[in-house]
């Protein structure tokens, strides 16, 4: 992954997101939902400026590796794909509605866990003790990934 930029920010992120259709119903199975959900996905993505770099859709969840800028959190991000994929799957699938009674395609939570693939926390930790340490006017630390 490679750094990133925005008019504000400079980022370099990214997010391992997990979450299930609603009662954990294996949905994914029936002809053509997998496929229609992996693409609707990937369509909201691009058009919301999200970087999917893995992604499966099984039977019973949804994991997706995914990098998007700051100005977003990730409860947005959740809730955009989310509301998005629900509403057209929907549309295109009626037949779920039947298996999902309560009209809702997903469950109202999810999994989320950043990932560093160069920074690790015990590399974050010891910049900032560095920084703690320095007791004399502005110093510039460089952060070191080995």
């Amino acid at each position: 992954m490679t750094v990133k930029r925005t008019s504000h920010a400079v980022y370099e992120t990214s997010y391992h997101l997990v979450w299930c259709p609603k009662y954990r119903k294996k949905i994914f199975a029936q002809e053509g939902v997998k496929e229609r959900a992996e693409r609707l996905i990937r369509e909201v993505s691009e058009e919301y400026g999200f970087e999917i770099i893995e992604m499966e859709v099984s039977q019973e969840h949804v994991h997706i590796l995914l990098s998007f800028p700051p100005k977003r959190s990730i409860g947005e991000v959740v809730r955009i794909i989310k509301s998005v994929t629900a509403r057209e799957l929907f549309r295109e699938f009626p037949s779920l509605k039947k298996r999902l009674w309560a009209g809702e395609l997903w469950e109202d939570g999810y999994f989320a866990r950043t990932v560093g693939d160069r920074m690790t926390r015990e590399v974050i930790e010891k910049y900032i003790e560095r920084h703690r340490e320095v007791t004399q006017g502005p110093v510039q630390l460089e952060l070191k990934l080995h």
